[in-house]
């Protein structure tokens, strides 16, 4: 039997923990646990088990009620590999050493279980502006990312401004801060009425995504 499948989408053959498989899957090679977002495995190899860890731990938990906002998260562990995706979207791996990332929850797909994280708020964000509670990591490890669409970062050297759904990540060292449009109507992002951006401003990254995201599409039932 022959395809070019055998031969460009064979399992990625390297031992490092997390290894993109393609753009748009990542494999886990487990020996312990991690952090997964729920219902992102599409394969696993091996002895693995799979716990529901919901928004992780009560403080967390009564931060995504109030917020909207946090990550629904299953422990993953064992010996063996695990494949994971979330919708086919873009997958970018940071590794964090002994610093911090700020990570719109939605965007979030895996991490190391030794990393610190939490739901915070974005300064100078009311409630209004929705959509600007995100995730803070911290410590030594990695986090998996996702992207719909290919992103782009930008270095803050100057005041910076981002649709509130498209920036998926940024540095923690920026101050943040929610810019209101003239005119609630205005068409300026990538949605139409448009009235908040998240400001940047310091020194550091923001990545911007190529969408605002995966529209929902309401239910009838």
């Amino acid at each position: 039997m022959r395809s070019e499948l055998f031969g460009q989408n064979l399992e990625a053959g390297t031992q490092e923990r997390f290894t993109l498989q393609n753009t748009r899957m990542l494999r886990v090679a487990l020996n312990g646990d991690v952090m997964a977002r729920q219902g992102s495995m599409v394969a696993y190899q091996g002895q693995v088990d799979f716990a529901y860890q919901g928004s992780g731990g009560m403080s967390k938990f009564l931060k995504k009620a109030f917020t909207g906002e946090g990550v629904p998260l299953m422990r993953v562990s064992g010996q063996g590999d695990v494949f994971l995706a979330d919708d086919a979207s873009e997958i970018h791996l940071v590794t964090l050493e002994g610093d911090s990332i700020t990570v719109n929850g939605k965007n979030v797909l895996a991490f190391d279980s030794t990393l610190d994280w939490d739901i915070k708020r974005v300064e100078g964000a009311s409630m209004m502006s929705g959509g600007v509670f995100n995730t803070v990591f911290s410590g030594s490890g990695q986090v998996a990312i996702t992207a719909h669409g290919t992103p782009v970062v930008l270095s803050v050297d100057a005041p910076t401004y981002a649709d509130v759904q498209s920036a998926i990540a940024w540095s923690t060292s920026l101050a943040t801060n929610v810019r209101r449009t003239a005119g609630a109507g205005a068409l300026i992002g990538r949605g139409s009425g448009e009235a908040f951006q998240l400001g940047f401003s310091g020194q550091g990254f923001v990545i911007v995504q190529a969408s605002e995201g995966r529209v929902v599409v309401p239910h009838t039932h």
